[in-house]
């Protein structure tokens, strides 16, 4: 439709062109109320069209066949007061049919191919003859084949704006199914991944549970208790047991088979705290955290999944920048803003080209790049963005947007 409302504008402009022409020009005497009609008609159309348009996404064959009838009668009508079918301009019922059998179904074009053909034959038989001066009175050739040229250029230049516009619009069709496609195409590969990620937290649970009872029984043993260095590297074997434990319950929440845990609701500045100094605790490198929420911290659900992809930007930044890694937040504009920055070498070139594809990664390894495809794939089932520079100072910039909306009480996303 935004198409023949553009033709049809260019059609108005056109209209009152050619009368002033004809009539200022050619002297061609003209029932000038009568033919100023159909471009006032065709504006107020457009102008209503519009209005009513703006928040509709698409029309029904049937108001395009609607639309196109208006433009072949609003022809026909014009050319019934100029001369009928000895009007060059009559061949732009051509143009007519060729819109209609690009925009409609077979059946609906064919409707507008029979109305302009029968337009056609009655203006062949019955019309309001042109009143000619002199000299075109009497030898009206020279300027009916002017008008033919004017028409012919004018057909021309209208179909090659709407078959360009056409072409344009199938290639951005194609290119937004192309991205549909390969969008699910990744959903597929995560549920994969999240079916092996699961099935294996599954398994791994029963031994160590069973390594968890007995390290439990070894710390009552006589024996160690006589050998504190024994003692704390059983102290230490349970610490990593239970990490190991705590993982899996994540892998597990992440895949929504954690049972009867509530979720756990939190702030979004104890959130990125928790990151923070969970990060710096475990690594051997220096995590900082730069609070800029000020006064707008709210309520959100400590998403496992969302923590988990933190957790890979950070982890792949203290890869490159053990000394210095900085996680900060921000609520802008209703968005949560949780950015990761590090004094590494920056991403190269290709890699900000491929950012969140599988197995895109500089690291030359098997499996590279699955966590920044993961964190892409997890921002945008929270409906927010990842987005990656290489600041003017140095380093690496990930900065990742989130509705705080989606962080609600209530909503998680699995991976």
């Amino acid at each position: 439709m935004a198409l023949l409302v553009q033709l049809r504008w260019m059609a108005v402009v056109g209209q009152l062109v050619t009368i002033w022409g004809a009539v200022d020009l050619l002297g061609v005497r003209l029932p000038m109320p009568q033919l100023v009609a159909v471009p006032v008609l065709l504006a107020l159309v457009n102008l209503a069209t519009w209005i009513m348009g703006r928040e509709r996404e698409g029309y029904s064959h049937l108001e395009l066949l609607a639309a196109l009838m208006l433009d072949v009668g609003s022809l026909a009508w014009q050319l019934w007061f100029s001369g009928g079918t000895t009007n060059p301009f009559a061949f732009l019922f051509l143009l007519q049919i060729v819109i209609g059998a690009i925009l409609l179904p077979p059946g609906w074009s064919w409707i507008v191919a029979a109305v302009s053909a029968a337009a056609y034959a009655g203006l062949t038989f019955n019309y309001r003859p042109l009143d000619l001066p002199a000299p075109y009175s009497e030898t009206p050739m020279p300027l009916f084949l002017f008008g033919n040229l004017v028409c012919f250029l004018l057909i021309a230049a209208l179909l090659m704006f709407f078959v360009i516009r056409i072409d344009r619009n199938r290639r951005q069709s194609d290119a937004a199914l192309a991205a549909l496609r390969q969008q699910a195409a990744e959903e597929h590969h995560i549920v994969r991944m999240g079916l092996l990620a699961s099935g294996a937290a599954h398994e791994l649970g029963t031994p160590l549970a069973t390594i968890s009872v007995l390290l439990g029984d070894w710390r009552r043993h006589p024996a160690l208790a006589r050998s504190p260095e024994l003692l704390d590297e059983v102290e230490d074997m349970t610490t990593e047991v239970q990490r190991c434990k705590t993982i899996v319950t994540g892998i597990l929440q992440s895949a929504g088979e954690a049972r009867g845990e509530r979720p756990e609701v939190t702030t979004l500045r104890q959130f990125v705290q928790t990151i923070a100094e969970e990060w710096d605790a475990r690594s051997d490198g220096t995590v900082l955290l730069e609070d800029r929420i000020g006064g707008d911290d709210v309520d959100i659900v400590s998403d496992p999944a969302l923590r988990q992809v933190i957790g890979n930007v950070i982890a792949n930044a203290l890869e490159v920048s053990p000394h210095f890694v900085m996680l900060s937040a921000v609520v802008e504009a209703g968005q949560a803003v949780i950015s990761v920055r590090d004094r590494g070498p920056g991403f190269a070139p290709e890699m900000l080209e491929a950012f969140g594809r599988p197995y895109s990664s500089t690291k030359g390894r098997a499996g590279g790049g699955l966590g920044l495809f993961l964190v892409v794939n997890v921002l945008r089932k929270l409906g927010g963005k990842v987005e990656v520079c290489n600041p003017a100072d140095g380093g690496a910039l990930v900065r990742m947007s989130i509705p705080v909306a989606s962080l609600a009480f209530g909503r998680s996303v699995a991976v």
